[in-house]
């Protein structure tokens, strides 16, 4: 009675569900490089390498144990390219007689694992993956006969639920549940933040590199900088590090955006804990920790946490909620195609230039580029949703569609209505004038909103206001904008809106086919 059990590339876990009760003499354990997956959006070659060697590392550990584990390389001639077909030749090969695979992380692959019954005409159990703190059912029992499924109110239950934070009578530490407005200071002029740590390429992962930089010469991203963490012993030094160095001023410059400074007093644990190389909960943990010893102030505790225990549950739970009818949303009926400066970083703008070179370099961009530089532009715009959402999938290292889709559709872009979001998160240059030096190096005066030299942010954020003040009208936390533009001039208006139009018809779109 052989058990094929399956490892998906962001599962590379020893205690992954799919491993449980595994005997290592019978079961066959398999992992697999396929074009169908590297292929599906324009992956970043950064993101496609780091997977791979995950995945590399992670079947050698595994056959170090005694585990009979395989994994199937890209450039192995037998492979078929798919999950599908590599699984079914897994099943014959080894004569399997039931089919074990963890939960995925999007629905498309969750609809071909399904398939996969059938086609292979054996039993496939799908376990719950319980690497998350909340599970899916667990999110909707929250959510049922609920208006409004507002994080902040999930945060404070999963507070109570996992003791994080919590005074032994049943309050937040500090007698807040939420330190946000102490979190918003640009950063200042002289401060170096401490250089993240280093994990150069081994030869399993030079390999990797080697094989995506022939297998795609075109795609977005850079290869050279290539220094992410690919086994769980490295990621438990990117954790152990980030808390030592950075943690202590994290909370104070989390928003904060400079140029030649890509990543700041950031963790990049998104990436490792996003593959299954770290533990949410221990996360939490040793930064609450820091906090007790008083080597880290609770600002920045409070608000390192509240991003993994309250934001990346959150969206995995809605994300599961409403799909797949979610990803169809287009509440603000956007529809322009996706400029090619987002793969070129080709454009005046400074903040946005300086966000996509970042990206294609790193395969990385802070929480506040993707929300207020790169996502402010496509919801101004009228991006359309399946274009940005494309995107982002594309080109950050930690991107998964369960924690991406809600995070793109519903927060930056709001194509969701609000589900997620209380208000679309539209802003003009002096936003992003207050959270960085972007605007001091840049082409355009962000204090003009209009004429040849104005900041596209001004003038595209008053015409997205004026576009969208009907179905606004309803939103409170629209009510000031919406007040500010009943009193506006209206000459003064009709030029910012007439040179929005004219910006946004000059837009050169992505050529089809481009970056692939």
């Amino acid at each position: 009675m052989t058990v094929l059990r399956i490892i998906l590339g962001d599962q590379c876990r020893r205690d992954v569900a799919a491993l449980r009760d595994l005997d290592p003499a019978q079961d066959r354990v398999l992992s697999m490089e396929v074009a169908e997956e590297a292929d599906a959006v324009r992956h970043h070659r950064q993101k496609i390498s780091f997977l791979f060697s995950v995945m590399r590392h992670f079947n050698t550990a595994l056959r170090a144990r005694e585990v009979q584990a395989e994994h199937i390389t890209l450039d192995d001639p037998a492979n078929t390219g798919s999950f599908t077909g590599e699984v079914l030749r897994a099943v014959r090969r080894h004569k399997a007689t039931r089919i074990v695979v963890t939960f995925p992380g999007e629905w498309r692959v969750l609809e071909m694992i399904r398939g996969w019954e059938q086609a292979a005409g054996i039993p496939v159990e799908i376990r719950e993956d319980d690497r998350f703190l909340c599970t899916r059912a667990e999110f909707a029992r929250w959510a049922k006969g609920r208006q409004q499924l507002r994080m902040e109110f999930f945060y404070r239950e999963m507070r109570r639920r996992h003791a994080i934070l919590m005074e032994p009578d049943g309050t937040p530490t500090g007698g807040a549940w939420n330190f946000d407005p102490e979190n918003r200071k640009p950063l200042p002029r002289g401060l170096q933040p401490p250089a993240p740590p280093s994990f150069p390429p081994d030869a399993t992962t030079q390999a990797v590199l080697d094989l995506v930089a022939e297998r795609f010469p075109n795609r977005f991203g850079g290869l050279d900088s290539f220094s992410w963490p690919v086994t769980a012993k490295d990621a438990a030094r990117a954790l152990q590090e980030f808390i030592a160095k950075k943690l202590p001023q994290f909370g104070d410059y989390q928003d904060a955006m400079a140029v030649g400074q890509p990543v700041l007093f950031h963790s990049l644990l998104s990436v490792p804990l996003n593959a299954g190389l770290l533990d949410p909960l221990e996360i939490c943990q040793a930064a609450e920790a820091e906090y007790r010893a008083g080597r880290a102030p609770l600002n920045a505790v409070e608000g390192f946490i509240r991003q993994i225990l309250g934001w990346r549950e959150y969206v995995r739970g809605i994300y599961w909620l409403r799909m797949p009818h979610y990803a169809t949303t287009n509440a603000l009926d956007a529809d322009r195609p996706l400029p090619d400066f987002y793969w070129t970083a080709d454009t005046k703008m400074r903040c946005v230039s300086e966000t996509v070179a970042q990206t294609r370099d790193h395969a990385h961009a802070h929480h506040i580029q993707r929300l207020m530089v790169t996502g402010n532009f496509a919801l101004l715009a009228g991006i359309a949703p399946e274009a940005i959402n494309e995107w982002y999938l594309a080109v950050y290292a930690d991107a998964f569609e369960w924690v991406q889709l809600p995070n793109t559709h519903g927060m930056a872009v709001f194509a969701d209505g609000g589900m997620l979001g209380s208000k679309p998160y539209a802003a003009s240059g002096a936003y992003i004038n207050r959270m960085s030096d972007y605007c001091r190096h840049c082409a355009y005066d962000v204090k003009a909103q209009t004429g040849d030299d104005a900041c596209p942010f001004n003038f595209l954020y008053w015409d997205f206001i004026a576009r969208h003040a009907k179905r606004l009208s309803g939103n409170a936390r629209m009510s000031l904008p919406l007040r500010n533009l009943e009193k506006m001039d209206q000459a003064k208006l009709k030029a910012m809106r007439g040179q929005a139009a004219q910006y946004l018809q000059n837009l050169k779109p992505t050529p089809s086919g481009a970056y692939k």
